[in-house]
């Protein structure tokens, strides 16, 4: 239908001209017969009538293109030198819309358009950069600790039992870069979008169970008192990346839950959905934290992670995996309270 309007609307137009051009080239015509008492042929008369037309309709595109050109031609040069510039890695670009005051003008689209890209491309620089920053700084921290106790043990006076405290923080600042490195990978293995997903029908209930009792030694070291709840439900997933979220959820709560406390799970379907929550009674994540907790390398308690290990990442492949599979993810914390993460998937 918008197309049919389209048409007419241009048909509509193109008489308009051509009448007014015509009427026009005849009124100059019939002007110069009376002014010189000329006596043609009405064939004639219509031939030099349209010679008219077509020459005033060409002196105007003329005189038209002399001064529209101009700034067409600047608009053009500005944004061919802004995507120069954006091509260059230079994306502190930003276009002045004179077609602002124009609603739906074509070129305004296009500086909108550029500037918006400008923007888009100047944030996933800044976190390409953070990125690498974050890398850095996770990979040089174990690294020091590995080089600064390798040299102590090359003193000779260390008893026995020092040697062997130096070698076990080797051992476990090893095993946290041998995490770092698995957990980029899986990152940059889901993002790149070649990751492969294979979805199947499967019990979500009976593959929680069973990263519960996986993490047995974990919660009974801490003697957690666990309260567990599921419901019998099946979805359609890929197993092994869902398994992937619940050991960071699961292992997640263990770790920030004080010995002693309580750690709750459950599982139930409400409507064509299955709903997870894990909550936990430890310290709590802050309000302003809460937002961010998903970002890849943000730790809530710098110190505290350290100490426990975390890498800033389980969230953030948590977080990818479940967008994979078109569910979502909320968190709930009050600090010295506890923290409750809600996965809900669609069955």
């Amino acid at each position: 239908m918008k197309k049919v309007l389209r048409v007419g609307m241009a048909v509509f137009v193109w008489v308009i001209v051509t009448v007014t051009y015509w009427s026009l080239a005849y009124l100059g015509t019939s002007l110069i017969h009376m002014k010189w008492n000329l006596h043609t042929s009405d064939f004639s008369k219509g031939l030099i009538t349209l010679f008219a037309m077509i020459s005033l309709f060409i002196l105007t595109s003329w005189i038209f293109s002399r001064f529209a050109s101009p700034r067409r031609m600047d608009f053009f040069t500005m944004m061919i030198d802004a995507l120069r510039r954006i091509s260059k890695g230079d994306f502190n670009v930003k276009l002045t819309n004179q077609f602002k005051h124009k609603k739906d003008h074509p070129f305004g689209k296009i500086v909108e358009s550029i500037n918006q890209m400008a923007v888009e491309l100047n944030q996933i620089e800044q976190m390409r950069q953070e990125f690498i920053s974050n890398v850095s700084h996770e990979i040089q921290s174990p690294l020091a600790s590995i080089n600064g106790f390798a040299t102590v043990l090359k003193q000779s006076d260390l008893t026995l039992k020092e040697r062997e405290h130096y070698l076990e923080i080797i051992e476990t600042e090893s095993r946290r870069l041998a995490n770092l490195s698995d957990n980029l990978l899986k990152l940059t293995s889901i993002e790149s979008q070649h990751h492969p997903f294979e979805p199947v029908a499967y019990r979500l209930d009976k593959q929680i169970r069973e990263i519960i009792l996986s993490c047995e030694p974990q919660w009974v070291d801490k003697s957690l008192e666990l309260d567990i709840s599921l419901d019998e439900v099946e979805i359609t997933a890929d197993e092994e990346l869902m398994s992937q979220v619940w050991i960071n959820l699961i292992i997640n709560s263990i770790k920030f839950t004080p010995s002693g406390d309580s750690l709750n799970i459950a599982l139930y379907r409400h409507g064509s959905e299955a709903v997870v929550t894990i909550a936990d009674t430890g310290m709590g994540i802050a309000e302003e934290d809460q937002e961010h907790i998903f970002e890849r390398f943000y730790k809530v308690d710098k110190s505290r992670n350290r100490t426990l290990g975390g890498s800033g990442l389980g969230l953030s492949i948590t977080k990818k995996i479940i967008d994979m599979h078109e569910g979502s993810i909320e968190v709930q914390s009050k600090l010295n309270e506890g923290t409750m993460f809600t996965v809900t998937l669609p069955v």
